[in-house]
């Protein structure tokens, strides 16, 4: 069994991480740590968990107990996390934060469809955004055919719980219900992380992302459309994507135009693409707690242990 610590157990993640590892075949929790709630029951925090877990939060944490320890707390936690506490060796860590997304200190880039062998056997691995997952996905194919020479124009739009679990003016249910607003245009943290990627697969390119993220009036799911000049086919580009995402654990081409509903409670992608003139149109689905966190940092910590990367992620979608 794999001896699993979460730091930051409040949030809408750790949840998620908690949900997957309790049905985790191969996987314990040890401690779930949080300093505000600490000697509640968990399911007391994460009210879907009643009746699953008689866990409580804990504000201490023994680092040496543990085989794999996943940071759930916010941006700019897991440095100073790591300021006050040393990584017992052989301990292996997987950060949901932004933190270490540059590869710094060691850690590996966590999209498994561009890192797999990288991911496999690593002690550090720094899990990716959920705009950037969504985002990535949709155009990796191209950027590894070196067909990203035009800029992309992409839309996301996110649910509530992409704001994280403490409530603000833009995510209360008031506001958010039957509503649509613009966020941080062109200018999304994401960039950073999805600019690497590409860039990294395709160095020549010039090709400018230009990306306009929307808080959508549901709480789960990532939904992108990304459009660009490009002279492939239909057929070309849709067998392109294909053969890029075959050996995917959880990355697929739809049969049709996806929706939301197909992905969310899954750790799924579904990918679609279309030709409209000489612009190529592709959409990517998530659902950004599962596949654009929690879901990918188990995908994750498998692929660490060796374990199949869908051991404890086989779950269905809200489909209905």
């Amino acid at each position: 069994m794999i001896r699993t610590g979460i730091i930051g157990g409040a949030g809408y993640t750790a949840g998620e991480l908690i949900r997957i590892l309790l049905n985790h075949p191969q996987a314990e929790i040890v401690f779930v740590h949080s300093s505000s709630n600490a000697g509640n029951p968990v399911a007391e925090v994460h009210e879907g968990l009643t009746g699953e877990t008689d866990l409580r939060f804990s504000d201490s944490y023994d680092l040496e107990a543990i085989d794999c320890l996943f940071l759930c707390s916010g941006h700019g936690a897991s440095t100073e996390f790591w300021k006050h506490n040393k990584r017992p060796e052989g301990l292996r860590v997987v950060d949901l934060a932004q933190d270490f997304r540059d590869e710094s200190c060691g850690y590996v880039y966590g999209l498994p469809e561009l890192n797999l062998d990288r991911i496999s056997g690593a002690n550090l691995v720094a899990n990716p955004g959920c705009f950037a997952t969504a985002v990535q996905l949709a155009l990796l194919p191209l950027a590894a055919a070196g067909k990203l020479t035009s800029d992309v124009h992409v839309t996301g739009i996110t649910g509530s719980t992409g704001a994280g679990v403490r409530p603000s003016a833009t995510t209360h249910f008031s506001w958010r219900n039957s509503n649509m607003s613009v966020y941080k245009a062109f200018s999304h943290q994401h960039l950073l992380e999805i600019n690497r990627s590409i860039r990294g697969l395709m160095p020549e390119t010039g090709a400018e992302i230009n990306f306009i993220p929307m808080r959508g009036d549901f709480a789960r799911g990532i939904f992108v459309t990304a459009y660009t000049d490009c002279d492939l086919t239909e057929e070309e580009a849709r067998s392109l994507y294909a053969d890029f995402y075959k050996d995917a654990a959880f990355t697929f081409m739809a049969l049709k135009n996806p929706d939301l509903k197909q992905v969310v409670n899954t750790n799924k992608c579904l990918l679609w693409v279309e030709k409209h003139g000489d612009k190529l149109l592709a959409i990517s689905a998530i659902d950004n707690l599962l596949k654009g966190a929690s879901g990918q940092a188990v995908q994750n910590m498998n692929l660490m242990f060796g374990l199949d990367q869908k051991e404890g992620l086989r779950l269905k979608p809200s489909a209905f």
